[in-house]
């Protein structure tokens, strides 16, 4: 049997393991727009580029945090 005082600390772990994924996938959007939009600058036209290098830098960060979100929460989950 858990008490309120034990659901209540396990919803805050929760919250913060899902807090703590899209802190790293935030970081990871930045650092892929850096160097994606750094590369594609070379290679590309300039409207092309940069759409290209925030396309990726979403999809990076967006499936980052999802899966870092994920991962970190699993211990936190409701038996």
């Amino acid at each position: 049997m858990t008490t309120d005082v034990d659901r209540s600390t396990l919803r805050a772990n929760y919250v913060a393991a899902w807090a703590t994924g899209v802190g790293i996938g935030l970081a990871a959007f930045m650092v892929t727009w850096i160097i994606a939009n750094r590369l594609t600058a070379m290679l590309m036209s300039v409207p092309a580029g940069p759409i290209l290098a925030m396309a990726l830098a979403i999809l990076t960060g967006t499936g980052l945090a999802i899966r870092q979100g994920i991962r970190l929460s699993r211990p936190y989950r409701r038996p």
